[in-house]
């Protein structure tokens, strides 16, 4: 596994990105060889932020984790990747390295089988008319919802609206292979 570890807005020391690189390395287990590991640190106000994305076989991976403390940080996103895996691992197992599970007393593997899985409770259906971004923004706000599910008046796709962390917004704009 190949490890990229960038700052944004800060300098990451090389302290920090061989013990990040470490960190990350746990993860190598699942993952063929030739997978790339894409790490951004960042520091806003007083929240050290650490994403990790993860493409690999069409799939990406990412978590993200903000806490008081950089080390903290790191070790959440890890046990969030983890336990993503873990969840989804059926559906992975295709696209993992072949033998990803075999150690079946992980604690996390036991954790998951413990816990209950959330299921899909309601289904909802609306007719989705035509709008610009502007309207698509000003419904979500009025609806009171972190996003917004939309057909682009101009590319005349579905598109999605969405309240990122930081408070601006974010456009899922489909695109074909």
């Amino acid at each position: 596994m190949r490890v990229s570890i960038a700052g944004k807005g800060m300098e990451v020391s090389d302290y920090l990105k061989d013990l990040v690189t470490k960190k990350v390395m746990k993860l190598q287990r699942f993952f063929d060889e030739d997978t790339e590991a894409h790490i951004t640190m960042s520091i806003q106000k007083s929240r050290h932020i650490v994403e990790v994305t993860i493409p690999f076989d069409g799939i990406v991976l990412r978590g993200e984790e903000a806490t008081g403390d950089m080390y903290a940080s790191v070790d959440g996103v890890i046990r969030k990747l983890e336990k993503q895996i873990h969840k989804h691992r059926t559906a992975l197992k295709k696209r993992l390295r072949e033998n990803a599970f075999t150690s079946e007393d992980d604690a996390y593997a036991q954790a998951l089988a413990e816990e209950k899985q959330p299921a899909v409770v309601r289904t909802k259906k609306f007719v989705v008319k035509p709008m610009d971004i502007e309207e698509a923004k000003m419904q979500m706000e009025m609806l009171g919802h972190q996003f917004f599910v939309f057909r682009n008046a101009v590319t005349n796709e579905i598109n999605v609206l969405y309240v990122r962390h930081d408070g601006d917004y974010g456009l899922i704009e489909p695109e074909s292979e």
